[in-house]
């Protein structure tokens, strides 16, 4: 069906190799671009590229060839983009999309502009104009572009942590009273249809910033959860999206939802529909791309995925172990991503634990968060 087509990846982590999975299905020639050779997609993919998706030249040399181009990250060059569209490549999500949340500023502010709600920010160009703000200590201090997995975020609590901030442009945003956070999955095609799945709940390492674990069904009462879907079909109708897109969401005490941060691809909140949704995240993402109807989002069993992260190096037989107990319980589902070494706190596979009822998958998150911990130490 799709023996001629040319598909292209900028990105090469994995949420690529996620993606590789279910293009498999569909018999995809996909070529894949990374700066590192050592990218989780560079052994799955036949047509391996090594270069910089930030990179103009780049990515117009590797994409010239290709019917279609898309992302599994936001760090990618838009003019590169434009110039394959301009040369007949189908670019998904768009340049335009791109664009508007590349950059946190940019992307706060265009939320506003169409009225959906979203924590109040300031925008700082570098240190010594953040000192100028300390009056409205404690805030949250993110920067503009290439943050991701917690990094690029800080809580500021005292004029002394303001000495160690970030040193370049920034958004520096109020302090929300958190009741709950959520991430809505949707997806939308070129015609304007829109799937959402089912919110999920987000538990974050408030030392590290970093996603821990996630429940889904959220546990919200019904007329929040139409809400929250409600304001991701929003946002996605606002960005004129054509792909798949995390939308992240703040549930304060009074009730009111505010808009976090937007991921126009596949993300680490929506892995569990792997296992716990009709259709993945993935393979939804690949048929919006390829103008076949898009699947069902429907939930099928309730579940908790937890990150995996990477232990110091004198503790990485202690989590060989810990992953090897965890896997004698039933519905655990492992997905280690073959990454290269890296930095103790790195992200190195996920969990999926699934069951029919919500309450029995979260008894057995509890265990096998306290496995983990254990090897960690």
């Amino acid at each position: 069906m799709f023996e001629n087509l040319k598909i292209g990846i900028l990105g090469g982590g994995q949420l690529g190799a996620m993606l590789l999975r279910y293009a498999i299905d569909f018999g995809l020639d996909v070529a894949v671009m990374d700066k590192s050779t050592y990218s989780p997609c560079a052994r799955y993919s036949a047509s391996f590229t090594c270069g910089d998706p930030m990179s103009f030249d780049d990515v117009v040399r590797f994409g010239k060839e290709l019917d279609i181009v898309t992302i599994e990250k936001e760090a990618v060059n838009i003019d590169g983009l434009r110039r394959l569209r301009d040369m007949g490549v189908k670019v998904y999500p768009s340049p335009e999309t791109l664009e508007i949340i590349q950059d946190k500023y940019v992307q706060k502010e265009f939320l506003k502009e169409h009225n959906i709600p979203v924590a109040m920010g300031w925008l700082v160009a570098d240190r010594q104009e953040l000192m100028s703000h300390a009056d409205k200590l404690p805030v949250v201090l993110k920067k503009c572009t290439q943050g991701y997995d917690g990094k690029g975020v800080l809580m500021l609590r005292t004029v002394e942590d303001l000495s160690t901030a970030f040193d370049e442009p920034c958004v520096l945003e109020e302090i929300v009273d958190v009741k709950q956070e959520i991430s809505v999955i949707v997806s939308r095609n070129e015609s304007g249809v829109i799937e959402c799945y089912d919110p999920v709940l987000m538990i974050f390492d408030k030392q590290r910033m970093l996603l821990d674990f996630q429940i889904c069904p959220a546990g919200l009462d019904e007329e929040t959860a139409i809400r929250v879907c409600s304001l991701a079909t929003r946002v996605a109708e606002a960005v004129d999206l054509t792909g798949i897109m995390a939308v992240e969401m703040f549930i304060a005490g009074n009730g009111k939802i505010y808009v976090n941060e937007l991921a126009p691809r596949p993300h680490n909140s929506g892995h569990h529909t792997i296992e716990a949704a009709k259709t993945s995240q993935f393979e939804q993402q690949l048929r919006v791309i390829l103008g076949l109807p898009m699947g069902s989002a429907q939930t099928v069993s309730a579940s908790v995925m937890m990150n995996i992260l990477e232990p110091a190096a004198h503790r990485k037989h202690a989590i060989t172990e810990a992953l090897k107990t965890i896997l004698c319980t039933n519905d655990v589902h492992l997905h280690w991503y073959g990454k290269k070494g890296g930095m103790e706190g790195r992200k190195m596979g996920h969990i999926t634990i699934t069951d029919i009822q919500r309450e029995e998958a979260i008894s057995k998150s509890v265990i096998i968060k306290h496995l983990l911990k254990e090897s960690y130490a």
